[in-house]
């Protein structure tokens, strides 16, 4: 994987100090830390605002995580790009089929440690079913899932219990999704 902002010396922890500092005056906690895994697909739900992204970093430089995320790739046109990919982007490009599966699979695979953070909505609209990409990068590459949310109304961040991927995918989205029932995004 490339070399992003968790990997710059000097501005790290100039970033976590402004985080704790920025996290603590918003008001915003965490209720337990990063899973202490090398490898896993780290969902995060709801997704549902813009500011879930800078919060998320927020909480990575304040935990000392160090996360990948994917975005969509009109993120990374123009002088964004390398902006995004310094930030820990990884651009996929949702109008071509192609085989991001498989070459995450082979990401995670060819890493010692590797978190790649994926939006199991896919946007931050109100959708009725899930993208499963996650799911199958997880179980193809057998690591496991971190159900990761940021709940507006608490103003906490915080993670469930580390998900196996089983391969019965209906019932193992039934089982995920049901940890989220109680959490709220900001819209």
């Amino acid at each position: 994987m490339h070399f992003t902002v968790f990997d710059t010396p000097i501005i790290r922890p100039i970033l976590r100090f402004v985080s704790i500092v920025g996290l603590k005056l918003a008001g915003w906690k965490m209720e337990n830390r990063f899973p202490l895994e090398k490898k896993y697909v780290l969902i995060a739900a709801p997704h549902t605002t813009n500011w879930d992204f800078p919060l998320t970093l927020a909480f990575c430089f304040a935990s000392q995580a160090r996360i990948y995320w994917m975005g969509k790739a009109s993120l990374f046109k123009g002088p964004a790009g390398p902006v995004m990919r310094w930030l820990g982007g990884i651009s996929v490009d949702r109008s071509k089929k192609n085989s991001l599966v498989d070459q995450m699979v082979d990401a995670y695979r060819a890493a010692d440690s590797l978190v790649v953070t994926i939006p199991p909505e896919g946007t931050r609209k109100a959708v009725k079913e899930w993208k499963t990409g996650f799911y199958y990068i997880a179980h193809g590459a057998g690591v496991p899932i971190a159900l990761a949310y940021l709940d507006y109304p608490s103003r906490t961040c915080g993670f469930g219990p580390m998900f196996t991927p089983t391969g019965d995918i209906e019932t193992d989205m039934r089982e995920i999704q049901a940890f989220y029932r109680d959490k709220r995004g900001k819209y």
